[in-house]
């Protein structure tokens, strides 16, 4: 007797192989029996005849975390009702632990009003002991910030960093992993890692390679600096012989798009000269960022309270608007996604409030930081749908959300969220499968969650085979479908009937039930060999 029976279905099981037909029995937290169980028995029995039966899918870029929502509303449904059943925290250069002292928190200032948040921990151990406490709806696994650990060892001086401040750095790295993370994250183009030279990343990849952690990189330039950014990635990673992930990886402006045959060139080189190299993508020509990286990068130098207080003073002011006024942006694709001003400011393009202040749209730009005190998200259209076709179906490519997870009430804020937090994994299927039929079923399901899983050492998932943790997605593939758009994101995707989690069925057909089955993912001490 079994606990759940998936019967009639049809497995993709995570690994590129071709699909097959054939019954999933699942005891406790495990698969236990594949193949034909057509006389077997189970407490629930789920008829899957005409679905696809593949592993919940692995989102290595989320950052349910760093905008709080895994503490506020640890639900994560729109992660759930899209088949996610893993996330990776941590990313971009920030993470919620270890923090050398409370102040550290304001790495993640960017996405979250740490003003407003409360929360108990300084180390990696403490922290995710909280998020089991408050029981995710998803499993959770965390790198550890870059920027972190910079802000705990300068505070928040931007100076040439000393040598024993790595040293700082490199501790609390260590601690962090031995405490449970899987590797270490940079976000080289936010404010306090700009100033990270290749001597300072050495050492900490380094460090997280000597403990078995993978290394993840947000490149230092996305536009006319790309090619740059991505060598110097790889070069690090080659110089720390390390596994290297770089996050959401593409080219903005359409002067830029260009650019990205040479960037895969180099990750096909890099691949051959066995660099262990990987890249994630999103299915959408939209971004979502922070309103500061529209402006020159010296005004950004040294963090984000000298940038404002720069925008304060009336003659560097002047000066910014003379730099951004060469740079040809389009801000009528340029909408204010979340702002701490007001509700107001929510859905509004940059043009349109210009035209309403009589204002041009940089000058808007500049005082919507002075106001926000530089907290303002923005969601452009700036990439090449050509190049997201072309990333997605890169041999080297892992599929993710680079997003948060939100329930339908968090509409009320006003906030306009990206339609990636509602409907990325099923519009890879429906858009790219289905459709377009740029990758067939089996490639898609590895990019979600075999090819990740495997990249980011986690311990039987990402498969479906027995002995491995029953996290399934049962899904109609005729239906699959993303209904989230930029206009309405706050709409689950359709076609996705169930979601079974460690075991224990998260999302059926009546939608979610009471309980969350989620689970904190740390490093086995035993996994590093020590």
């Amino acid at each position: 007797m079994y606990d759940i029976l998936i019967k009639n279905g049809t497995i993709i099981d995570g690994s590129g192989r071709p699909m097959y037909r054939a019954d999933v029995a699942v005891s406790e937290d495990t698969i236990v029996a594949l193949g034909d169980l057509r006389h077997a028995r189970a407490e629930t029995e789920i008829d899957a005849t005409g679905q696809y039966v593949t592993p919940g899918f692995v989102d290595v870029n989320n950052h349910s975390d760093t905008y709080w929502q895994l503490l506020a509303d640890p639900v994560l449904e729109s992660m759930l009702r899209q088949g996610v059943t893993t996330i990776i925290g941590g990313n971009s250069g920030s993470s919620l632990a270890p923090l050398t002292d409370p102040s550290v928190i304001r790495s993640i200032q960017k996405w979250t009003d740490v003003e407003r948040i409360n929360f108990n921990w300084l180390s990696m151990s403490d922290f995710l002991k909280e998020v089991e406490r408050r029981q995710p709806g998803v499993n959770f696994a965390t790198l550890v910030g870059h920027g972190t650990l910079r802000r705990g060892a300068m505070k928040d001086e931007t100076r040439t960093i000393t040598p024993d401040e790595i040293a700082i750095m490199q501790r609390f790295l260590k601690l962090g992993l031995k405490e449970g993370a899987i590797g270490l994250s940079t976000g080289l183009k936010y404010t306090h890692a700009r100033g990270a030279g290749t001597r300072e990343l050495i050492a900490l990849t380094k460090t997280a390679v000597a403990m078995g952690g993978i290394y993840a990189t947000y490149v230092r330039d996305e536009e006319e600096n790309l090619v740059r950014a991505v060598e110097e990635a790889l070069m690090v990673a080659r110089e720390a012989q390390a596994p290297i992930h770089i996050s959401h990886l593409k080219a903005v402006g359409e002067k830029n798009w260009h650019l990205m045959d040479e960037v895969f060139n180099l990750i096909d080189t890099a691949a051959l000269n066995d660099i262990a190299v990987t890249f994630d993508v999103y299915p959408y020509t939209s971004t979502g960022s922070v309103l500061y990286t529209l402006l020159p990068e010296w005004v950004t130098q040294d963090g984000r309270k000298m940038m404002i207080e720069r925008l304060k003073d009336r003659q560097t002011y002047l000066s910014v608007l003379r730099d951004m006024n060469k740079e040809t942006i389009d801000y009528s694709q340029v909408v204010i996604s979340v702002s701490t001003l007001s509700k107001m400011l929510s859905r509004r393009r940059i043009s349109e409030i210009a035209t309403l202040q009589g204002k041009s749209p940089q000058e808007v730009v500049l005082d919507l930081l002075v106001a926000s005190d530089g907290r303002a998200i923005v969601i452009m259209e700036v990439l090449s749908e050509r190049n997201v076709l072309k990333a997605i179906q890169h041999p080297f490519s892992i599929i993710s959300s680079n997003g948060v997870g939100y329930d339908l009430e968090h509409a009320k804020t006003g906030d306009l969220v990206h339609p990636r937090n509602f409907g990325t994994f099923p519009k890879v299927f429906a858009e790219y499968v289905r459709r377009q039929k740029a990758l067939s079923w089996e490639e898609a399901v590895h990019k979600m969650t075999g090819k990740p899983a495997f990249k980011f050492q986690l311990e039987k998932r990402g498969i479906i085979q027995e002995g491995y943790f029953a996290d399934l997605v049962i899904f109609n593939p005729e239906t699959i479908e993303d209904t989230s758009t930029m206009e309405e994101p706050y709409q689950y995707p359709v076609g996705i009937s169930h979601v079974v989690l460690n075991g224990n069925i998260a999302v059926a057909k009546e939608g979610l039930g009471a309980k969350r089955f989620g689970r904190v993912l740390r490093q086995k001490k035993n996994f590093f060999g020590w």
